[in-house]
């Protein structure tokens, strides 16, 4: 009977593997919900570890990247892009499925979907190009067939810009899941440098995303003065019902990238994702056409940041934006 269960098992396995390396999911960009296509054009396989504003302008950056790289899709490359739902599992399956075909390059957009790319693709020695992702010597994302860029976060920029906007503030609260890189790493900078602008961390880690809005009730009743949300998967794809909270608790929560802010975030030193996404794909342009390798290219820091501001969600917590920042920053709005 176990021998039994584990063919099973096994076949299961096999024949997910197989389903999605046949039916390919949409393209990214213009051509959502349109299969992989092209003929006998090279295969990009793009795996997204989940859905949310930040990773989808990675994507739609990449795809843009290619273009004005002066490739064209269906000619010089096609698209097999899946989405793992911030699912492990499924981005391992989803990788494996990507060496299955003979993918002539993968992307990994976020950790858990770059390490998952760059275990399959290592036996055919594919290269694999990573974008969004924070800590890549922390991910061991450094070295071999793989290069991508890095979305490190402008801590020091946001630890300036709460304590411009809230004077009086102590104590920041940060929600991160334990087994992300990126976050761990993020936490890190934020303890360190903490003090220098008179703050503490209060942070709790997560194992889940069901878990994440219990730890935002345990640090809200900490007594926490506002929250940086950083680019945590797990995180983000519940910042709804995270603002939810936070609102009615008149505790402001500061983001990381411009989609935080439209989502309502008050205020945010950010990357713009787009642009992080162009520059991947401009990247992997010059590997797909044999310009370049991965050892040629080692993998890019994206530096410059911007500030951006939501006036309505800063009215909502009686914050005024002072009259410097307000020429600096620009302004997002809420688009819920």
């Amino acid at each position: 009977m176990k021998n039994l269960k584990k063919l099973l098992c096994g076949a299961l396995s096999l024949t997910m593997i197989l389903a999605l390396a046949a039916c390919g999911s949409s393209s990214g960009g213009d051509h959502d919900d349109t299969g992989a296509s092209g003929g006998d054009a090279p295969i990009i396989g793009i795996s997204q570890y989940g859905q949310h504003g930040s990773l989808d302008n990675c994507r739609e950056g990449f795809l843009q990247g290619l273009k004005e790289a002066g490739l064209e899709e269906g000619k010089d490359y096609q698209i097999d892009y899946q989405n793992a739902s911030f699912d492990d599992n499924m981005a391992i399956q989803i990788a494996q499925a990507f060496s299955a075909e003979d993918a002539a390059l993968m992307v990994g957009i976020a950790t858990p979907s770059a390490t998952a790319c760059y275990a399959a693709a290592e036996d055919k020695d594919i290269p694999v190009v990573f974008t969004a992702i924070t800590d890549p010597v922390g991910a061991k994302l450094d070295s071999g067939n793989i290069t991508g860029t890095s979305d490190v976060l402008p801590v020091e920029g946001q630890l300036e810009l709460i304590r411009a906007l809230q004077p009086e503030a102590k104590t920041i609260g940060i929600v991160y899941t334990t087994s992300e890189a990126n976050s761990v790493y993020s936490v890190k900078v934020y303890e360190e440098k903490a003090a220098e602008y008179g703050f503490t961390i209060a942070s709790v880690g997560v194992t889940a995303q069901s878990e994440v809005t219990q730890a935002v009730d345990t640090l809200i009743a900490k007594g926490v003065d506002c929250f940086s949300n950083l680019t945590d998967n797990n995180v983000v794809g519940v910042l709804g019902s995270i603002l939810e909270k936070t609102n009615e608790a008149g505790i402001p929560v500061y983001g990381s990238e411009i989609e935080q802010m439209k989502l309502g975030c008050v205020a945010g030193a950010g990357l713009d994702y787009v642009q992080l996404g162009i520059q991947t794909g401009k990247m992997a342009a010059k590997i797909l056409t044999g310009e370049a390798t991965c050892q040629d290219l080692p993998y890019e820091v994206i530096e410059n940041y911007s500030l951006y501001v939501n006036s309505n969600a800063l009215a909502q917590m009686g914050i005024t934006l002072p009259d410097d920042l307000a020429q600096e920053a620009e302004e997002v709005g809420a688009t819920a």
